[in-house]
């Protein structure tokens, strides 16, 4: 968890639902198919001419710090594990300031029979299709191959935070995702608040009551590049 997910909002809708201000999402379009390493929107807090602004970009998902030679790590690193992201090189310095959103209709999970080894896919969503707030990590990455001031140098890349599973989610998977309540938005995104473990333990223990919420529907199997929204329907029984 959570490899897949979806987002089915345009960037006005996420910009207005997120009060946030436009950033560079010019290519961003609803997706239900979103996998690692492809581009995610994402809520960010940072000072821009001396004001805090929150703003809506796109980001790579699958997070590389500052100091990685290359822009890809030698493993997965689209989800962060809440309880050791705070003291994990990988995500350490983005936990102290460079903490965001992703936003998300929903996430596929799969469940495994013990006896067949089958997988089910399931996706997993808020209450009337409310969109999630999922809590999640970022990091500036530069191409030091690139004139240093060529702006596609710079990549924008996050990770999406992950605690155990709360009950009504352990038939499907053990972990799933922080959603974090809208009360929590303002404290988790303000880069002035220096992130630690027990910010991240505030941020699971007010995410319970939502990862509670979440309602779960058995899917058809989800091709690896397809999309629609056809992907997140309900099979019969599910």
């Amino acid at each position: 968890m959570c490899g897949r997910f979806a987002v089915d909002k345009d960037t006005n809708e996420l910009i207005e639902e997120f009060v946030a201000a436009g950033g560079d999402v010019h290519d961003w379009a609803p997706s239900w198919n979103l996998a690692p390493t492809q581009q995610v929107p994402i809520v960010i807090e940072s000072v821009k001419t001396g004001e805090l602004v929150r703003r809506l970009e796109t980001a790579r998902w699958s997070l590389v710090p500052g100091w990685s030679k290359e822009l890809k790590t030698k493993f997965p690193t689209f989800n962060a594990r809440s309880e050791t992201a705070a003291e994990k090189p990988m995500f350490s310095a983005s936990v102290k300031s460079k903490r965001a959103i992703i936003p998300a209709t929903g996430y596929y999970e799969w469940q495994t029979d013990p006896a067949t080894k089958k997988k089910t896919p399931f996706f997993i969503h808020g209450p009337g299709e409310e969109t999630l707030a999922l809590a999640a990590l970022y990091s500036w990455w530069k191409d030091h191959s690139k004139d240093p001031d060529d702006p596609t140098s710079w990549h924008l890349t996050a990770a999406i935070l992950t605690s155990d599973a709360v009950d009504d989610l352990l038939q499907i998977h053990d972990r799933n995702p922080v959603p974090l309540p809208r009360e929590m938005w303002n404290e988790w995104l303000d880069p002035s608040i220096v992130g630690d473990q027990e910010l991240i333990d505030r941020a699971v223990e007010a995410a319970l009551p939502v990862a509670g919420g979440l309602e779960i529907r058995q899917v058809a199997p989800i091709p690896y590049e397809g999309e629609g929204p056809e992907l997140i329907r309900p099979v019969s029984g599910g």
